[in-house]
This record gives C-alpha cells, sequence and structure tokens, in this order.
C-alpha cells in the first residue's frame, strides 16, 4: 500500500508537527509519512497514530524542540514530573523517526530537574539518523515499571496504563545527556549510535558524576538495553567520571558489543545504585569494549561475556525476544 505523504513546515500551510499529524488518515492501516522541512519545530507534541514516519532533513537541521522541566509547579500546585515533560511523546506501535532532532532545552538541570526529549512508547519503534538532546531523563524507553516508589513518581499520561513489553530499535542515533539519560523498561536495541555524556549543570563547583543509563527491565524479559558497536563519548567530563549504568529496577538488563569507551567512564563501568539484590538479579555485561574506558578492573557483579555468549546476542533474537524468558 503506498503511504499517505504529507509535507510541512515553518512558514507554510501546514506549520508545525501537531497540525501534520491532526491531517493523517484516521485508518491507521493506512502508511502515513510526514516529511518536515529544515527549521525549528517549539512544539510539545505526540504521536498517537500508528504506522507513521516522521522524516526531518538532517538532525542538525530539523529540530523539534520543547523546554518544560520537572521541577515547574503548575497551578494546582504539584510539580510537572518527569514523564508530563516530553517534548514529543510516541504512543503508538510502528511509529519511525529519521533525519531529526528531539530536543528538551530545559536548563540549567539543577533547576529544571528531569526533562525528557523524547518519550517511546509503543512496540517495533525506529529512531534513525536522529539526535536526543537534553540533560537529565533524554530519553524514556517505556513501559514504566509496575510501581512506583514515591506517591505520583509516575504522574503523567501512562501512570496508571497496563505495562506493555516492547522492542525499540536506535540506528546511527547520537543521545545526548549527564544523568540517567536513558532509561526505562524496553527491549531496546542500539545500533553504532553514539552515546554522549555533557555537564548540564550550571554550577559546576561540585564534582561531576554522571550514568549514561538506568534500565526497568521486567522481571523475566529476555533482553534489556543492548548496544552494539556504539561509541560513548565524553564532552567536557572529567577522566572516570561517568558510569555506563545503574539499575532503576533490580532486574536491569544493559549489554555492550564491541563498543568504544572514552576516558571518562569509570573502570568499575556500573554502579549497584546502592541495591544489593541487583548484584544477583540484574544483567550488565560486556563483550570486547575497547578504548580509554574498557581499562578494568570493573565492578564485581559486570560480566565479562565469552565469544559464544556474544554470538547469541542477535538482531534476530532480539526481535523475537517478546515473551520469552
Amino acid at each position: 500500500m503506498e503511504p499517505f505523504i504529507l509535507k510541512a513546515g515553518p512558514g507554510t500551510a501546514i506549520s508545525t508537527l501537531t497540525q501534520a499529524l491532526a491531517l493523517l488518515p484516521e485508518d491507521a492501516s493506512v502508511p502515513a509519512r510526514i516529511e518536515l522541512s529544515p527549521g525549528v519545530y517549539r512544539e510539545k507534541a505526540v504521536v498517537a497514530r500508528a504506522n507513521t514516519e516522521i522524516v526531518g532533513a538532517g538532525m542538525e537541521k530539523t529540530r523539534i524542540v520543547w523546554g518544560d522541566g520537572a521541577k515547574e509547579l503548575l497551578p494546582d500546585g504539584m510539580k510537572r514530573g518527569t514523564f508530563r515533560t516530553a517534548t514529543l511523546r510516541i504512543d503508538a506501535p510502528n511509529v519511525k523517526l529519521c533525519h531529526l532532532c528531539v530536543e528538551n532545552d530545559a536548563a540549567p538541570r539543577e533547576a529544571a530537574g528531569q526533562a525528557i526529549a523524547l518519550y517511546a512508547d509503543g512496540d517495533l519503534f525506529v529512531a534513525e539518523d536522529c539526535k536526543l538532546l537534553g540533560a537529565q531523563d533524554t530519553l524514556f524507553t517505556a513501559p514504566l515499571p509496575p510501581r512506583e516508589i514515591e506517591k505520583n513518581g509516575f504522574i503523567g499520561p501512562k501512570q496508571h496504563a497496563p505495562r506493555v513489553p516492547q522492542r525499540q530499535v536506535y540506528l546511527r542515533c547520537s543521545i545526548v545527556g549527564d544523568v540517567d539519560f536513558i532509561f526505562g523498561g524496553a527491549a531496546a536495541w542500539f545500533e553504532r549510535c553514539d552515546i554522549i555524556t555533557r555537564d548540564g549543570r550550571s554550577d559546576r563547583s561540585a564534582p561531576f558524576a554522571a550514568f549514561c543509563t538506568a534500565a526497568s527491565t521486567p522481571e523475566g524479559q529476555a533482553f534489556g538495553y543492548v548496544f552494539d558497536h556504539c561509541r560513548f563519548i565524553g564532552e567536557g567530563c572529567p577522566d572516570g567520571s561517568v558510569y555506563l549504568g545503574r539499575p532503576w529496577r533490580e532486574w536491569a538488563k544493559t549489554v555492550l558489543l564491541n563498543c568504544e569507551l572514552g576516558p571518562h567512564i569509570r573502570r568499575e563501568g556500573f554502579d549497584d545504585w546502592n541495591k544489593p539484590l541487583a548484584h544477583e538479579t540484574a544483567f550488565f555485561a560486556e563483550y570486547d569494549s575497547f578504548g580509554p574506558g574498557a581499562q578494568g578492573p570493573r565492578a564485581p557483579f559486570v560480566h565479562a561475556l565469552t565469544p559464544k555468549d556474544a554470538d547469541a546476542i542477535t538482531f534476530e533474537r532480539f526481535l523475537g525476544s517478546l515473551g520469552s524468558c
């Protein structure tokens, strides 16, 4: 079936992504593509239609930007909270983003708090040649964990929704942030991506410490985060100041395959976030990491994969993984 194609851009009759989304066919079985011209789209948008592709003119040319932060007080006196901050929220299966940037420019980090650029919630979501730019909590890969630790910690559009397992794919993307800037429960495959840590604080008098990932992989899910041939890059970060990840929940899974690690990565690799149980339940592992940040010794709960172990972690198995244990 030929896709329904809609062009949009600043200064045209359809000037925003939100306007373009409203004009797509209601029948989601019809594939649809929105082509965004170069420019800055200052808006907060939701993609709630399946089988939709949004294509920009390049990650440095087409930018979707908003600036909500978790610490903002709303008229009802409550803070906005993390999960109401997203610049762009995906809320449907089979959605694809290509050649664009999604940014949350809430700053500085200590004043804004968590500030999601992309909230991805939908099976078989794909981001290809995209930049995701923020500070704390740049990319949320749904679903949420089953339960909150703090009351209203999950307040937002999917707070009470069923936790649906899903697979997400990120190809040749640039993902930028500083604290837990890739987090959530999805099975997510990152291939040839740049994972870039920057200091999002205005006050840099205290020592810098950061975490690239905070997975909350559901118990029994075969895959959590897999980084295949990715580069972990530090921009302005002191050597040995950044962990590859920590467990947002105890069953977190994060695996690195053939990744280049800059000198900003701590020798321990991963942090247990004061969760002793995670030493037994979480799975943090590497195979053939290289670069200055690959020099150990790693924390004792981090696994060094054998070639046989690594060969078993394939994209094909990842795609067929939902429902397996």
